[in-house]
C-alpha cells in the first residue's frame, strides 16, 4: 500500500487516497473467495469445491471485490491516517473506490483531524467567589431532618390528616378503564407531601382505616404520560391504616443516640462545621467552573462535527451501560423521560461539546511545555492504579505506558494551573 495524496479540505477535513497494488488486492480477493465458496452452489461441483474462475465466470469477475475491499478498508485507512502525522478524529467516510485495469485498487477517504487550538488568556483570570454564612435556621433544619430520620412510626386509630402516613390500596380508571401504572397495594403515602396527582392527597385526608372511597382527579397538562395529560380519572382507594411519626426530643440524649457527641451543643457545632465545609466546597467548585468557562471563551478552536458525534456516541454508550446496572435498557429510560433517541441525543450534545472544549483547552496548555509532571508523580499514579485494579505495579506498567500516564496527569495539572492562578473577586 502507498498513500498517493493528502489534501486539506474545508471545515477541518482531510482527504487522502491509498493505492493497493495488484498483488495485495489479489490476495484479498482470494481470501474473500475462500471465505465464501462453501455457500456458493455451482452445478457439477460439490458444495465448496468450485474453482474461483468458474464462480467468477458465472457471477462476474467482480463477485468477490466488495468483500475484498471491506477487508482492506481498515488497514488502508490506518496507513493514510498515519501519513503526515495526521491525528484523525471521528469516523472516516469513503468518498471513492476505483479498481484499475491492472487490478490495483485506490480507496479515497475523508476524515476530520484534531483541530488547531489557539490559547487566549488562561492565567490570572478573575471570577466571583463568595461563601455565605451558615444561619441558625439552616442548622435547625438539618437537625430537623436528622429528627425525621430517627422518628418512630406507629399505627393509630384516627382519621388521616396532613403529616400522617396513609397506607392505601388504589387503582386508577380513565373513561372506565384501568390504565398502566395506576395500581398499587400497601402504598405508604405521606399526606401533604405533594407526591401524588394534585387533589388526591386532600381527598384521602379524613378517611379512617377500612374505609373505601372513589377519588376524582385531573392529570396535569404536563403529566409525563402523554396519553393521560389533562384527562380526568377516578381512583378507587381503600385506606388500610394510618401511621404517625413520633419525633424524638432534641436534647443531649438525642445527640448521644445519633452521633458520637455527648451534648446537643456539640452536635450543633459539628453540624455547623459540616455545613460550612460543604458551602466552601460548593463555592470553590463554582469558582473553578467559572475560570474554566473564561479560559474556554478566550481560546479559538472549532470542533469538527465528526469529533462531536463520536463523543456523543461515547456518552450514550456510558448511559446504556449504567442503565443495564438497573435492569433497564437505554430505550426504556429515554421513553420514561418522555423523549425519543433523537431528542435524547440533543440533550447530550451540549455536555459533549463542553467536555471536548475542556479537553482541548487542557491539552493545549499542557503542550505549551509549562506544565511539569515529575517522575515521582508518575510512579505514584502507577501505585494508585495498581491498588484500584488489584494488580502488581509491574503489571500496570505493561498496560499503561509512562507517556500515557504523563499525559493524563499533565491534563489534570493544566486544569490545576488555571485554578491556581485564578483571582477570586467578591460578587
Amino acid at each position: 500500500m502507498k498513500v498517493n495524496s493528502v489534501e486539506k479540505q474545508e471545515n477541518g477535513l482531510v482527504r487522502f487516497a491509498v493505492e493497493i497494488d495488484a498483488s495485495e488486492f489479489e490476495t484479498a480477493v482470494n481470501r474473500a473467495y475462500l471465505k465464501n465458496r462453501k455457500s456458493i452452489y455451482v452445478p457439477g461441483f460439490r458444495k465448496g469445491k468450485a474453482p474461483r474462475k468458474i464462480i467468477e465466470g458465472m457471477y462476474g469477475e467482480g463477485v468477490f471485490h466488495e468483500e475484498a475491499l471491506e477487508m482492506l478498508y481498515q488497514p488502508a485507512y490506518e496507513m493514510g491516517a498515519g501519513s503526515d502525522e495526521l491525528e484523525a478524529v471521528g469516523r472516516p467516510t469513503i468518498t471513492d473506490v476505483n479498481i484499475a485495469d491492472d487490478k490495483s485498487a485506490t480507496i479515497t477517504f475523508e476524515t476530520a483531524v484534531y483541530p488547531e487550538v489557539k490559547l487566549g488568556q488562561w492565567k490570572g483570570l478573575e471570577a466571583p467567589k463568595s461563601v455565605e454564612a451558615v444561619t441558625d435556621e439552616e442548622i435547625d433544619a438539618d437537625l430537623k431532618r436528622l429528627q425525621e430520620r430517627n422518628a418512630r412510626v406507629s399505627t393509630v386509630e384516627k382519621a388521616a390528616e396532613n403529616g400522617d402516613i396513609a397506607v392505601i390500596d388504589y387503582e386508577g380508571f380513565e373513561s372506565g378503564k384501568p390504565f398502566e401504572g395506576g395500581k398499587g397495594e400497601k402504598y405508604e403515602l405521606t399526606l401533604g407531601s405533594g407526591s401524588f396527582i394534585p387533589g388526591f392527597e386532600e381527598q384521602v385526608a379524613g378517611m379512617t382505616a377500612g374505609e373505601e372511597k372513589e377519588i376524582n382527579v385531573t392529570f396535569p397538562e404536563d403529566y409525563h404520560a402523554a396519553d393521560l395529560a389533562g384527562k380526568s380519572a377516578v381512583f378507587k382507594v381503600k385506606l388500610r391504616e394510618v401511621k404517625v411519626k413520633e419525633l424524638p426530643a432534641l436534647d443531649d440524649e438525642f445527640a448521644k443516640d445519633v452521633s458520637e457527641f455527648d451534648t446537643l451543643d456539640e452536635l450543633k457545632a459539628d453540624t455547623k462545621a459540616r455545613l460550612e465545609k460543604g458551602r466552601e466546597e460548593a463555592a470553590e467548585n463554582l469558582f473553578r467552573e467559572a475560570l474554566l468557562r473564561k479560559a474556554i471563551a478566550n481560546m479559538e478552536a472549532e470542533i469538527p462535527s465528526q469529533m462531536l458525534e463520536e463523543r456523543v456516541d461515547q456518552m450514550i454508550n456510558e448511559y446504556r451501560m449504567n442503565m443495564q446496572q438497573y435492569g433497564m435498557t437505554l430505550e426504556q429510560y429515554v421513553q420514561m423521560m418522555g423523549m425519543d433517541m433523537a431528542a435524547f441525543r440533543g440533550t447530550i450534545e451540549p455536555q459533549a461539546k463542553s467536555q471536548l472544549q475542556r479537553d482541548m483547552l487542557c491539552r493545549a496548555i499542557y503542550e505549551t511545555g509549562e506544565i511539569e509532571v515529575p517522575e515521582s508523580d508518575i510512579e505514584e499514579e502507577y501505585g494508585r492504579l495498581a491498588e484500584q485494579y488489584k494488580l502488581e505495579k509491574n503489571k500496570v506498567k505493561e498496560i499503561f505506558t509512562a507517556d500515557d500516564i504523563k499525559k493524563e496527569l499533565g491534563l489534570l495539572k493544566a486544569a490545576d494551573a488555571i485554578y491556581a492562578s485564578g483571582v477570586a473577586a467578591a460578587e
